[in-house]
């Protein structure tokens, strides 16, 4: 299995993180991108991707942070990206739910950090929450390519994001019971194109509700994938496998 998005770093991890790690590659894990949210959590990912040989890592800050956000901070993302453990720029975009960043300072920062990824040629995870139009516009416009992690748009948005060459991400949110567009989605969307994740130590999959979620988790959302699309779990984790694989160059 490849979780391609967890915050492995987060404090809800601080008292038994290697245990839970050690969970997931006794379930069957090979792979794990850790995402990141501002610089800090930056440098912790790039550190797990050091320590553990099948820990990648996504640099760059998240929007709820980027009221924070400086020219220097911008500079920092590419000397991490630099590094040979660095498959993404991520996790960026627009969250119009909470608003915890003014919107427009959520939209400058995310359109520099856009920039920065082609400029690299790298790939970017994209936040997008409640800003479904204007995420896409960005992406559009930036010529970037990269995943929508944590996908909650509709499957008019979903294709065209696939016909600019986007990855779409699930996370344990399809197996809720008001998921009807991921599930729309999830069936819908080519099986070369779809990733599975945790977003942990969020959304915890049915289930396990209420819980903190952990990496391992990430087979529930294979299960419930297999089950809307008629597959079985392991052709799902197989692919979704080779999909991650194939965005991040791992």
């Amino acid at each position: 299995m490849f979780d391609t998005h967890a915050h492995i770093d987060d404090e809800k991890f601080d008292l038994d993180r290697e245990a839970v790690i050690s969970s997931y590659l006794e379930n069957g894990g090979t792979f794990l991108v850790n995402a990141s949210s501002d610089l800090k959590s930056s440098y912790s990912s790039i550190a797990l991707a050091e320590k553990y040989d099948f820990i990648y890592a996504a640099v760059g800050v998240h929007p709820h942070e980027t009221d924070k956000m400086t020219d220097e901070t911008l500079e920092e993302i590419a000397k991490l990206w630099q590094h040979k453990k660095c498959v993404a720029i991520g996790e960026i975009g627009l969250d119009f739910y909470y608003d915890f960043s003014d919107r427009d300072t959520q939209r400058f920062w995310f359109q520099k950090q856009l920039e920065l990824a082609k400029e690299l040629d790298a790939p970017v995870v994209i936040h997008d929450r409640d800003a479904h139009a204007e995420c896409l516009e960005a992406v559009k416009k930036a010529g970037v390519r990269g995943v929508f992690h944590c996908f909650a748009g509709s499957w008019e948005m979903a294709e065209e994001l696939l016909k600019i060459g986007f990855y779409i991400s699930f996370t344990g949110a399809v197996t809720f019971k008001n998921a009807r567009k991921a599930v729309e989605v999830a069936a819908k969307a080519p099986i070369d194109r779809i990733m599975i994740e945790t977003d942990c130590p969020y959304l915890s999959p049915e289930p396990l509700r209420g819980r903190r979620n952990e990496p391992s988790n990430v087979v529930w959302t294979a299960r419930k994938i297999a089950e809307i699309r008629g597959e079985s779990p392991e052709f799902i984790i197989r692919q979704t496998e080779e999909n991650g694989k194939r965005l991040f160059g791992i």
